[in-house]
């Protein structure tokens, strides 16, 4: 299988298959952070005194919105002192604020350590498709992305397993030890092998005017802003399925035994069609792979609405219609991903900052007002879900100025940077 050209080869530091390896480990400590979290939430909040199910939903919100907003400035300082320093500290924070985590007395400790170690995480994903954008473009960036994605994503397969596995022989608090201990060794592993990918004469200087005009690009360039607004939507989907995911499984359902084995089987789908998308970006183009992946979310989402609406919603049509909408995902993420870096090159580290702090601070909160709304049953995720993707499938819309499917558009081919 062809590897796509690189402007790195040749110099020092992982190749191909390590380098996709070391990116996803770094943003695969996003998603363990969150997932393994999610069987551990009754004891949580057993141990720390908070009576309502709805508000250990924070758990997870808290570290979204510290992950949403410290993207803000990873970005630009990433572009002014390099990739692997500021990478290099959001991963000291990720493991400061995980141990405080760990020995946190109350929930206000635990949501703001949570907090912090999101703002660690954050550099993770700046930094990741930062990385990726130094090395690739187009149709090469959204293949190197998928195979991101499909290292990345194996983490909510396993994640809540291993989070329900430590629960039957340690306490909550554990969860928090492997997480430090993971951050750790993903430190270890940048600091010795990841080479500094921007190169001096692309860095810029810390000027406001220069960020401010940055950022207007990153946020009014039609491509850009159109794919991650329907990135925002899509994440927002998301969230709002992993802060109810707990609550449905044990409280609607009565299947908390089901839990780990539901939520794999569910996020599998992401998985399988990031494999998928990694074969097929390079011949059909990341547009119409996404845009056929975002007219059959909404489809879905849209019966899925229904079937709960109508009172008709089991277990499993739960499982296999969350499990086909994230199937969409996967297709959707990474491409979304790399359409709205496009024409992002040479502001990479700020457009990354800006497009994630969107997609993340917004899909998060509007993730908890999803979550928030769980009353016993499924109906607000799935009305939520399919009101999103109308709403994604209309920022598509207006990104290509009405076109669909690649039309007009020729498929970009593999080039480096």
């Amino acid at each position: 299988m062809s590897q796509p050209s690189t402007a790195e080869a040749g110099t020092p530091g992982p190749g191909f298959v390590e380098f996709v390896c070391l990116v996803a480990m770094m943003m695969a400590l996003n998603s363990l952070a969150i997932d393994a979290m999610l069987p551990a939430l009754p004891k949580i909040g057993e141990g720390l005194g908070v009576v309502s199910a709805n508000a250990r939903q924070w758990v997870i919100t808290a570290y979204l919105l510290g992950f949403g907003v410290a993207q803000l400035v990873y970005g630009p300082i990433s572009d002014r002192f390099g990739r692997k320093p500021v990478l290099l500290a959001g991963l000291g924070l990720y493991v400061l604020f995980g141990l405080l985590a760990a020995l946190a007395p109350s929930f206000g400790m635990l949501i703001l350590a949570r907090t912090g170690q999101g703002v660690g995480a954050a550099a993770t994903r700046v930094l990741g498709v930062s990385l990726i954008r130094d090395r690739y473009k187009g149709a090469a960036m959204a293949r190197v992305m998928s195979l991101n994605f499909l290292v990345f994503l194996g983490v909510p397969i396993l994640a809540p397993s291993l989070g329900q596995a430590i629960l039957l022989v340690a306490p909550w608090r554990t969860i928090f030890g492997v997480l430090v201990v993971a951050g750790v060794a993903v430190l270890i592993w940048t600091l010795i092998r990841l080479p500094e990918t921007l190169h001096p004469e692309r860095r810029m200087a810390l000027e406001v005017r220069r960020i401010a005009l940055a950022f207007r690009e990153a946020c009014t360039h039609r491509v850009a802003l159109g794919y991650s607004l329907a990135m925002t939507a899509i994440m927002g989907a998301l969230f709002a399925f992993i802060n109810s995911a707990q609550q449905i499984f044990f409280d609607t359902f009565k299947a908390p035994g089901f839990f780990s084995i539901a939520f794999a089987l569910i996020a599998g789908g992401i998985a399988v069609a990031s494999v998928l998308n990694a074969r097929l970006v390079m011949r059909l183009g990341a547009r119409a792979i996404s845009h056929g992946a975002v007219i059959a979310f909404v489809l879905i989402a849209m019966l899925h609405a229904g079937v709960a609406l109508a009172g008709r919603e089991t277990l499993w049509s739960f499982v296999i219609l969350q499990g086909l909408k994230m199937f969409c995902f996967g297709l959707i993420a990474g491409n979304f991903g790399a359409l709205s870096m496009e024409f992002m090159g040479h502001i990479a580290g700020t457009a990354a900052s800006a497009q994630g702090f969107f997609s993340t601070t917004i899909g998060a909160l509007v993730g908890i007002a999803i979550g928030q709304l769980y009353n016993g049953g499924d109906v607000p995720l799935t009305v939520g879900a399919a009101v999103l993707g109308l709403l994604a499938l209309a920022a598509v819309l207006f990104a290509e100025d009405g076109r669909m499917l690649g039309s007009g558009r020729p498929v970009a081919a593999p080039a480096a940077h």
